[in-house]
């Protein structure tokens, strides 16, 4: 039987794209949903930032009348530009367990990029490092995360198949939350803070909004993570985009912010009450009352797990002892507030310095993903 594909070209269609993953994996204990409304905002082209130096195309997967697959052709020249390549990104890849189906998928990528001039094919990638990206390879027996991709073992076996090969990959750690952080982790935190005049700050929502603190924070993001695999600087739009989308979700007891002796700000550290059961209960959707087991675990009854979504060290202080300090505050407020465990956001596996920040935790490396890629 045949595979058609169809691009998406009407708001119909995008739901239909935005909601496949939801209805492949309904019932799966370890996938985590996405939220459709949160998805139809990124293919947005006047609600997105991204799409002013991206271009994408998405793509359904038909047989017999029936969504079978899905994937997103994306080109965001401003990375292109910045690391010297001309990649076409797969993302938001899904499929059923057939070669056919995701050889189709891809092949509308691979010809999306041939005809805009790209050399080659990477991903999964979304926009920005801030869309789910990597492929999971071990870890399919975790709970996964809001912000990462969850998929069937039989994803990465395809792309093999297909002739991709790994380009890079993460790793994803769960930590335990200490009864007490090591005496010299405090000693050190002490240390640092008193030689170079920091100030360890927290705030309210309000005063984030007032002091700009979360359009500080994206910017510090900005410097730190611009050395990573295929990261995209993220524009002032996208950046207030970001900062309405997390200023919605956080405690602002889990964020902490420090500052250097003349005010600027040069670390900070951003978490949430992990929402991934929540997010099962509701399949991703706030409407009729999906809210209500979101807002739950976010401020009411909150689960035993937290993640950390963002950690930012400004460059020229990475090795000056300031993670120390970052650490201290948040992990005491992390057993404060009750929480047992901690999972990391996905690091690249070479990425030394930040997988040395929870050298002194007790941790498990429990999943791994890859990008794949080939020359096209």
């Amino acid at each position: 039987m045949s595979v058609d594909i169809v691009k998406v070209s009407s708001k119909k269609d995008l739901k239909i794209f935005v909601r496949f993953a939801n209805k492949l994996y309904k019932g799966n204990p370890y996938y985590v949903p996405s939220m459709p409304f949160d998805d139809m905002n990124t293919f947005d082209k006047e609600k997105n930032g991204a799409f002013a130096f991206s271009e994408a195309e998405l793509y359904l997967a038909y047989r017999d009348g029936q969504v079978v697959g899905r994937v997103a052709a994306i080109i965001n020249h401003r990375a292109n530009e910045a690391w010297n390549v001309k990649q076409v990104r797969y993302g938001w890849i899904d499929f059923i367990d057939d070669m056919e189906v995701s050889g189709a998928l891809l092949d509308a990528v691979i010809a999306y990029g041939r005809s805009h001039g790209m050399t080659q094919i990477v991903g999964p990638l979304g926009f920005t490092d801030f869309d789910p990206e990597g492929m999971m390879v071990e870890g399919f027996d975790r709970l996964c995360t809001m912000a990462l991709i969850y998929n069937h073992p039989y994803y990465p076996e395809h792309m093999k198949k297909h002739g991709y090969v790994k380009e890079t990959g993460w790793i994803e750690n769960r930590i335990t939350i200490p009864d007490s952080l090591p005496e010299k982790y405090i000693r050190v935190a002490k240390l640092v803070q008193q030689k170079y005049d920091l100030k360890v700050r927290k705030f309210t929502r309000r005063q984030i909004r007032k002091e700009d603190y979360g359009r500080k924070f994206f910017r510090l993001i900005n410097e730190t993570y611009n050395v990573l695999y295929g990261f995209s600087v993220l524009s002032e739009k996208q950046i207030d985009q970001y900062v309405n989308l997390y200023l919605s979700l956080i405690d602002a007891r889990m964020l902490t912010f420090i500052e250097d002796a003349d005010g600027e700000l040069i670390a900070a550290g951003v978490s949430i009450p992990s929402l991934s059961r929540a997010l099962q209960k509701c399949n991703g959707e706030i409407f009729p009352f999906g809210w209500w087991h979101l807002l739950k675990a976010m401020f009411l009854k909150k689960p035993d797990t937290l993640d950390l979504l963002l950690i930012g060290v400004r460059p020229e202080w990475q090795s000056k002892g300031v993670v120390a300090l970052l650490f201290v505050d948040l992990f005491q407020t992390y057993r404060d507030m009750g929480f047992k465990y901690a999972e990391t956001n996905a690091m690249l596996e070479d990425n030394h310095k930040i997988q040395s920040m929870f050298e002194p935790f007790e941790k498990e490396l429990h999943k791994r993903r890859w990008i794949f890629g080939k020359e096209i």
